[in-house]
């Protein structure tokens, strides 16, 4: 236990003259410190003070800089959720603003950090910084809208949904924007009709601005094919006799059927299989397809329906894609699995199947599935 005593009552020894000295001592070494970084601010490479206040940016992340030619006129995306520091960055990369430090130190010298809005904005490069803090303050300046075109979509499926997304087309716009020839694809039939689009329209997130004509649109989708397959190495296709076009259209058989990404290249290969042994391919799909059905299995008395779709009755691949294949049908076709396989039943609930080389052993799996109610 210490002994009392008063605040202001220095204790016993001490001495105030040698605290003063220590006090002074203290001081000089930090006035020492302090001219000694100041010099090396005014030195270093010839930076200067100002170059080395970035360097201290730099020291939290980084300064992002670029140069800027004014004057040009830029589309910016600012994701949700973006902070300042982000958003900075964003702008440093499309060429908006110089300095990455100069836009985030302004936007809190405003205190706008939270005030600044997502979206899609229409920006020109060299404009002054806090004109651009008041822009994305006020919030987004374009009408753009978002759609998602999904993996399997037959044509009519497709420009419905597009059709959807703009609340000012009709599906019978899109249909005729096809007809009108102004939407082309170098993957268009030759000896068949225009309108065969089917399959030529590639399953993405597409943004467009709000004045977007359903020919803009759809033109952006077939380019997005054509510039998709043009990133492939077709040689495994084209060396079994086959076409890009007639790979994109077991693409779209394997979209149809496949349940599960494990299941795409076990598909192509039993396709691959029956081509080469000139079996038909006898895929369900096909069969729907050509009725303008869905959802269900066909019955046998479907299996006869006539139609140069229906891979029961016609022997090869079906005349076009029946879908909109993606990517991971696209890639299973380009490299399939090796196997022998021949046959293929859906064996769970989950939408994988089981593969045979003998038809015994499929129809074993096949009864097992129908008395389990898959399929």
């Amino acid at each position: 236990m210490s002994a009392y005593r008063r605040p202001d009552v220095p204790p016993e020894g001490y001495n105030r003259g040698q605290d003063r000295l220590l006090i002074r001592a203290r001081g000089a070494i930090t006035g020492l410190l302090v001219a000694a970084v100041v010099a090396y601010a005014l030195v270093v490479g010839g930076a200067g003070l100002g170059d080395w206040v970035n360097r201290l940016g730099g020291l939290r992340g980084g300064d992002q800089t670029a140069e800027v030619e004014p004057g040009r006129t830029v589309v910016v995306e600012i994701p949700s959720g973006s902070s300042a520091r982000s958003i900075a960055g964003i702008l440093v990369g499309n060429g908006v603003v110089p300095s990455a430090i100069e836009f985030e130190s302004l936007v809190r010298t405003r205190e706008a950090g939270s005030l600044l809005k997502a979206g899609t904005y229409e920006l020109v490069t060299g404009t002054d910084l806090d004109e651009i803090v008041d822009l994305l303050i006020a919030g987004p300046s374009l009408d753009v809208f978002r759609v998602t075109v999904v993996e399997g979509l037959r044509l009519a499926e497709l420009l419905d949904v597009l059709a959807q997304a703009t609340r000012n087309y009709s599906e019978e716009d899109f249909t005729a924007a096809l007809l009108s020839g102004d939407v082309t694809s170098a993957y268009l039939p030759v000896g068949l009709d225009r309108t065969v689009w089917e399959g030529l329209l590639f399953p993405a997130t597409y943004e467009f601005f709000g004045n977007a004509t359903p020919a803009e649109m759809l033109q952006r989708l077939a380019t997005e094919l054509e510039r998709r397959l043009e990133t492939y190495d077709w040689s495994a296709v084209t060396g079994r006799g086959l076409s890009v076009y007639e790979g994109l259209v077991m693409a779209s058989l394997v979209e149809a059927e496949a349940g599960t990404d494990e299941d795409r290249p076990l598909i192509a290969s039993v396709i691959n299989n029956r081509l080469e042994r000139g079996m038909p391919l006898q895929i369900d799909a096909t069969v729907l397809y050509a009725m303008a059905d869905r959802g269900r299995s066909p019955t046998l008395e479907d299996l006869q329906f006539e139609s140069p779709y229906n891979t029961y009755l016609i022997a090869g691949l079906p005349p076009t894609p029946i879908g909109a294949a993606g990517a991971k049908s696209i890639e299973a076709v380009i490299d399939p699995a090796d196997t022998d396989y021949l046959y293929y039943v859906l064996t769970s609930e989950d939408g994988a199947h089981s593969f045979f080389s003998d038809y015994d052993d499929f129809l074993v799996a096949k009864q097992q599935a129908d008395a389990l109610g898959i399929g």
